[in-house]
């Protein structure tokens, strides 16, 4: 039988951290080790053994979670937001000191969101037209969420690509936030209303048609799948990886 893989889940006491604690303990192939909460020490992750990380906290504490990690040869995978692009190069930095570690970051580890996401990217260089609409629980504390940011990046990069035009618009008055962020380009909307998870709708217009691709995750266990991907990826992705995509041979 092949050897487990030993995994800590930081931020185990969220609601996505527990998720991640029943679906690490349940998988055949991986052994809880270490589960932490807000005031355990990133000692306890180094004393259980543990060679891979999840780290579901919050902004404020997952760049030093993950700098921890790769300090002492931990791979990582990451669900929490706030990782700016300076971050993100400082990151980088650490990780070519550091050869042979990986860290995957996600912005979101919905199968169905990500392929979404990635659908969205292929066909918005067909379109004349293209806004993103999020819609989150309330509880949230970003906006846009990192998926939208995600996604409208990867539409906006594959629109240059193909040397499409911006989307028309002729608004000259507005109120402040009306149209949405502008992320590269591309419009994107928050909605935050009680008794939603996790939802994105990508709307495509030309002329005489709409192409709207949506996802919805219902329950937090639909990022499950994802996290497990990454923590059985991760050790063959040295340095940094950045949205799950990145593991999957999507051949688009």
């Amino acid at each position: 039988m092949a050897e487990r893989l030993p995994v800590a889940v930081l931020g185990a006491n969220g609601r996505m951290g527990s998720e991640a604690v029943k679906a690490v303990a349940a998988a055949p192939d991986m052994e809880l080790v270490a589960a932490l909460g807000r005031s355990d020490s990133l000692e306890a992750i180094v004393d259980a053994g543990a060679r891979y990380i999840v780290d579901l906290t919050v902004p404020d504490s997952t760049e030093a979670n993950v700098r921890f990690a790769v300090e002492h040869g931990l791979h990582a995978v990451v669900g929490t937001t706030g990782w700016t692009a300076e971050r993100l190069e400082s990151l980088r930095g650490l990780l070519e000191g550091n050869p042979g570690v990986g860290v995957l970051i996600a912005p979101n580890f919905a199968l169905g969101s990500v392929l979404a996401s990635a659908f969205a990217a292929k066909a918005a260089r067909y379109f004349e037209s293209v806004e993103i609409i999020e819609l989150h629980h309330p509880d949230k504390v970003d906006a846009p969420s990192g998926t939208a940011v995600r996604t409208a990046q990867l539409v906006a990069a594959s629109r240059a690509e193909a040397g499409v035009a911006p989307s028309p618009d002729a608004t000259e008055k507005q109120l402040d936030g009306a149209r949405g962020a502008d992320v590269d380009g591309v419009h994107v909307h928050s909605v935050r209303l009680r008794g939603l998870v996790a939802h994105q709708e990508v709307l495509l217009g030309g002329p005489g048609e709409q192409l709207t691709i949506r996802h919805d995750s219902f329950d937090r266990a639909s990022f499950m799948p994802g996290v497990l991907l990454g923590l059985r990826s991760v050790a063959a992705h040295p340095g940094l990886t950045y949205g799950l995509d990145g593991y999957l041979d999507l051949g688009l």
